[in-house]
């Protein structure tokens, strides 16, 4: 069973570690990260948007240096407590404390959705990136994380995105060349064609509410339960694009 290793509270806003019934978030958010890495081997990388700081850390592990960035100073003070070979900065993403040209990847992984100004967001991330350098971006599928609405559900999010408008919202100063979907795995389809959506079921109540059996699979997963693929992206749950700064 997970133990709570993070002294951050759990908001919505942000995904943590350590939480067992915030395991499949965590794990949903955790596999981008893993998935990525190879792009970041050696790189001077910047997280923008990195919460807690495990995925910048993750990354760190295969990395020349990894700049950590958050608008929150209470997150900032525990990623650089917690994750020491990081650092840490606390910014405005829409103004990022870079040189022009000095990072080699930006990834920004669930944190596009929150910002206001989007298309500055990414003028920004070209700016800090040198010629040919990489950006990766994860957000959630509007199509299937916020179906049917004119806005989204997470009071944390600005504005969701579908594939095809992320697509244009990167194409002004960058070539996509990946658009994929993370989407569950055979572990997770086969308890879903037994019990039905996971998303719905843990959603229908508090994690105080929910079955035994919920919660111990809950418990259970990581990260290779969910997959990456080019396969249908607009029914994905997340949207993973992989660009090239022109």
């Amino acid at each position: 069973m997970c133990e709570p290793v993070t002294a951050l509270t759990l908001t919505g806003e942000r995904t943590l570690p350590g939480i067992a019934d915030e395991n499949y978030w965590f794990r949903r958010h955790e596999v981008a990260y893993r998935w990525l890495a190879p792009w970041c081997a050696g790189a001077v990388v910047v997280d923008a948007g990195a919460g807690e700081g495990y995925g910048a850390a993750l990354l760190r592990g295969v990395a020349e240096r990894v700049v950590a960035l958050d608008y929150d100073a209470s997150v900032v003070t525990h990623t650089a407590r917690a994750y020491p070979p990081l650092d840490a900065v606390r910014a405005d993403l829409q103004r990022l404390p870079v040189g022009d040209g000095t990072a080699e990847v930006v990834v920004s992984l669930q944190t596009i959705e929150h910002l206001h100004d989007q298309p500055g967001f990414v003028a920004e991330c070209a700016r800090a990136l040198r010629p040919s350098g990489t950006l990766a971006v994860t957000t959630p599928n509007r199509l299937t994380f916020s179906p049917g609405r004119d806005t989204p559900l997470n009071p944390f999010h600005t504005t969701e995105l579908s594939a095809a408008e992320l697509t244009a919202l990167l194409e002004p100063r960058f070539d996509v060349s990946r658009l994929l979907g993370v989407r569950h795995g055979r572990r997770i389809q086969r308890w879903e064609r037994r019990h039905g959506s996971l998303v719905d079921a843990q959603l229908a109540s508090s994690p105080d509410g929910w079955p035994a059996g919920l919660r111990r699979f809950v418990r259970t997963l990581r990260t290779d339960d969910f997959d990456i693929t080019a396969a249908d992206v607009d029914t994905s749950l997340d949207l993973v694009a992989v660009a090239v700064r022109r």
